[in-house]
């Protein structure tokens, strides 16, 4: 083979090592960021960003605000709600029930039942189970809230106390019930004592806040 064949060669070899080159050094970097098999778009690697990146958080902490007139779901059941259970063709159990202090209301032939944090449609429906087990054929039950237990008012009204419940009342109507502020009373900053799921909340709320049943609402001496 001449000389002139062999600078040839050498300089074609030379030329097509130079072109893989920076192919190689981009399938290093993807190594590097991806592994072997990460993705490569317009000749360039992507990053692929770890799993646990995603619970880092970046900036400042969200910040979560209760609506005014927020009151979540249905009704549940407590202490002190008065109910009117019906059973067709049986006299001796339809009448008016009280949740006790444990929860339960007694019906006759199937003893005492949980009603605490059900809603008069789960309380239906396990009544209806017990007593078509071994006592009632095919029984037809209704339950209804004959009335709400009480919510509890304190602080600078005119007649602090106890009162039935009002469907939809604010912490402004519970005031208008217990006959208003007194002169010294602040109408600007609300409390109230909430008991959720076994667990006892206290809430500064505003005037437009919703009550619930057996709240206890306390309102503040104004400060000059």
């Amino acid at each position: 083979m001449s000389v002139r064949l062999i600078s040839f060669c050498a300089a074609a070899l030379s030329l097509f090592a130079g072109a893989c080159a920076p192919d190689q050094d981009i399938a290093h970097l993807n190594t590097r960021i991806g592994g072997d098999s990460g993705p490569v778009a317009d000749g360039y690697p992507v990053p692929v960003v770890p799993a646990s990146a995603e619970s880092v958080a970046w900036g400042r902490p969200a910040v979560f605000t209760v609506a005014a007139d927020d009151n979540e779901g249905p009704y549940r059941l407590d202490t002190g709600d008065r109910l009117r259970i019906f059973v067709y063709g049986q006299p001796n159990l339809s009448r008016l029930y009280i949740v006790d202090q444990e929860g339960k209301i007694s019906v006759p032939l199937i003893g005492n039942i949980g009603a605490r944090g059900k809603t008069t449609y789960e309380l239906q429906k396990l009544i209806r189970s017990r007593l078509g087990t071994e006592f009632v054929k095919d029984p037809q039950v209704t339950v209804d809230i004959q009335q709400n237990r009480p919510f509890f008012i304190l602080g600078e009204v005119k007649s602090a106390g106890q009162y039935p419940y009002v469907s939809g009342m604010t912490v402004e109507t519970a005031i208008a019930i217990a006959g208003g502020y007194t002169e010294r009373a602040s109408d600007r900053s609300f409390r109230i004592k909430r008991r959720q799921n076994g667990f006892v909340q206290e809430l500064e709320v505003p005037a437009d806040y919703l009550v619930k049943p057996s709240d206890t609402v306390y309102v503040f001496e104004r400060f000059f």
